[in-house]
């Protein structure tokens, strides 16, 4: 194996300690990062942290003065706009440098909710009905678009904004919810007809020549009876209320006959018609009926040890140090200018 310098990429606040005695790296903000920059150094590559908030110039000294072998992309913002992150990249790739993850356009395409649903439309993807309030606009709900409904940022990731207040059974509920997105997340609003049923996922790894990833599911039986299974802030981060109620992810268990194989080629689908290439995972709903809907797609997910991705991954036989250097192989493949050829 060749040593390579790789420069890590992160947000500032993000950047790893290099003392982490005393620790609970399990509920560190900077886990992530830790995890990476760590393991690729155990694995005997040499690893700069270099921290972004709001300069590009940083990268490019750092590029310029140690010349790494490739970028390792941890960053989901940039001064603080979450759709920004697709400009860093075409930052690295004006500069000739690879990088790890999702291209640009891919980026572009998957963040923006509403367009990647048209899209998917368009390619006959199955997904729920929906509809876009931006900012300042007033709530006209067509009456195709029949509750209960969830209303989400069209752009923010990571479950940004949801909680069991998303999803509305009435029209005052819907304008009260929307306003909430408008004001509290400084975003507009996409309102999509709720799946009631199972919160599954799929990761996929490559550019070209995809492996995907054994079906993983969010499992949330011991939520209250009242409480409707969607994946909020508190179930994504809070280990106190994941402790609580033994919410925990898994492989998917007694799912009908070929539905395993049928959400894999959906998933592989997805992340070439919205020509994502790196890794990303799919998000799905399978209702009562075992009805199959395209959520969203999500390049660049959370990387860390013990996350969907790469649990999914070691299922399949690719355990944390060989999915990492997976994808640093797959940046190093990566050529922009053959992208939609």
């Amino acid at each position: 194996m060749k040593r390579l310098r790789i420069l890590a990429l992160m947000h500032a606040d993000l950047v790893p300690p290099e003392e982490v005695t005393g620790v609970d790296l399990a509920s560190a903000q900077w886990r992530t990062e830790y995890d990476v920059v760590n393991t690729l150094r155990e694995i005997g590559h040499e690893v700069r942290a270099l921290g972004v908030r709001n300069d590009l110039g940083v990268i490019r000294q750092a590029i310029e003065g140690w010349k790494p072998h490739i970028a390792f992309n941890l960053l989901e913002e940039f001064d603080g706009v979450a759709v920004y992150d697709q400009n860093v990249v075409s930052y690295l790739e004006l500069l000739r440098m690879p990088y790890t993850g999702c291209n640009p356009r891919g980026l572009m395409l998957a963040r923006d909710k509403a367009l990647s649903k048209k899209i998917l439309h368009y390619h006959r993807i199955p997904s729920p009905d929906f509809m876009v309030v931006p900012m300042g606009r007033p709530v006209r709900r067509p009456r195709h678009l029949e509750f209960p409904l969830i209303v989400k940022s069209v752009s923010e990731e990571a479950s940004l904004g949801i909680s069991q207040a998303s999803i509305v059974e009435d029209d005052e509920r819907l304008r009260e919810r929307v306003g909430f997105v408008h004001n509290s997340v400084s975003t507009g609003a996409i309102v999509e007809r709720y799946i009631e049923g199972r919160e599954l996922y799929v990761s996929v790894l490559g550019n070209q020549h995809l492996q995907v990833f054994p079906v993983w599911e969010l499992v949330m039986d011991n939520l209250p009876d009242e409480a409707r299974r969607i994946a909020t802030q508190r179930v994504k981060w809070s280990r106190k209320y994941q402790d609580k109620y033994r919410i925990t992810s898994r492989e998917a268990r007694n799912l009908p006959e070929g539905m395993a194989e049928k959400l894999r080629h959906l998933a592989r689908r997805v992340f070439r018609i919205l020509g994502l290439n790196g890794y990303a995972r799919i998000d799905l709903r399978m209702d009562r009926q075992h009805r199959v809907y395209v959520i969203e797609a999500n390049p660049n997910p959370q990387i860390a040890r013990g996350e969907d991705f790469a649990d999914s991954a070691e299922h399949a036989g690719v355990p944390y140090k060989a999915l990492l250097q997976r994808l640093i192989a797959a940046g190093l493949r990566w050529r922009p200018a053959e992208w939609g050829r």
